[in-house]
């Protein structure tokens, strides 16, 4: 994926996942599907973008990839990948301060900044970003309070809810389906994920499908239905696509009702009802909740907004 933002920029912005890296540069928006846990090549793919600057500000959360042995692990890893390509890589943490080598505080650093740029202009909202594999919701009201927080912290305060728009298994979220009218249990096998479920229903094209379906097979239409039919132990033509559409529907329910409700309670807690919203799902439940997508104030960025941000902040940090 490539989108044009129309800005110029010396400095890349680097968004490093386990499953996507995002690089923000002056040619645009790039999002590459980059699974670290399958040895993806990302010295190679971070070496493309140095020809023409040297400096770059990162963030990441891949480190909890598990090829990793921990945390440390993969931070150092991801350090090093980015120094070979940008010597002079400068690494925003959960203390909001950049670093020069791997600490601690570099690990899942990427909702952070992207509040961090966004306090200014939205001091008083919830942020809502939607991505591949999880969803942030961070009250940035309380950015003081969210300094230091770990994903184990964030999971525990609602503030993440691990489900996304493409790298979620079916069966994380639903133990059930009505099949015409038979209460039918689901199998725990990923056999389906929230990419099938989303392409079936329309919500993504097949462009959008960045990740790798749980079979390694194709990213289409027919190849989602058969993989969802496979979540009730089922053929295609055993259940026909009405079946496998009632998988995806109940799927989404479940997802959409699960992240609405998160968004709520944050909002009750922060004492707010302004919502914002970013990431590659953020049309997708902001037509479900109401609020403003960024798309519109931001642009492209808005589908990379961390890579952006980092960049941001690092500019505004060094008084550019």
């Amino acid at each position: 994926m490539n989108e044009n933002t129309g800005n110029t920029m010396e400095r890349v912005g680097i968004d490093v996942g386990g499953a996507h890296l995002k690089v923000v540069d002056h040619n645009g928006v790039h999002i590459h599907y980059c699974p670290l846990w399958k040895g993806a090549p990302l010295k190679d793919l971070l070496g493309n973008y140095n020809k023409e600057t040297g400096s770059a500000a990162v963030v990441m959360s891949g480190e909890l990839a598990d090829c990793f042995f921990s945390k440390a692990e993969g931070i150092g890893f991801i350090v090093d990948s980015v120094k070979a390509a940008f010597p002079d890589a400068l690494f925003y943490g959960t203390d909001t301060a950049f670093h020069r080598e791997a600490a601690p505080q570099l690990a899942a650093s990427n909702w952070l900044v992207s509040a961090d740029y966004l306090r200014e202009l939205y001091p008083c909202a919830v942020f809502v970003d939607m991505g591949s594999t999880t969803t942030d919701i961070i009250p940035i009201g309380r950015f003081n309070e969210l300094k230091g927080l770990t994903d184990l912290d964030r999971l525990q305060q609602e503030y993440l809810i691990y489900t996304g728009l493409l790298r979620t298994s079916v069966p994380c979220l639903i133990r059930s389906v009505l099949l015409d009218g038979v209460p039918t249990p689901v199998s725990s096998e990923y056999f389906a994920c929230s990419g099938d479920v989303h392409l079936v229903l329309g919500h993504i094209s097949e462009r959008q499908y960045t990740s790798d379906p749980p079979d390694g097979g194709k990213r289409d239409v027919d190849a989602a239905l058969r993989r969802l039919a496979r979540v009730v132990c089922a053929d295609i033509d055993e259940i026909g696509e009405a079946g496998a559409r009632v998988i995806a529907e109940t799927f989404w329910n479940t997802q959409k009702d699960l992240i609405i409700s998160g968004i709520e309670n944050i909002c009750r807690k922060a004492g707010t009802n302004e919502v914002i919203f970013a990431g590659i799902g953020s049309g997708l439940i902001a037509k479900k909740f109401g609020g403003t997508n960024l798309s519109g104030a931001l642009g492209p960025v808005v589908d990379a907004l961390p890579a952006f941000a980092v960049r941001e902040v690092a500019e505004r940090d060094s008084g550019s």
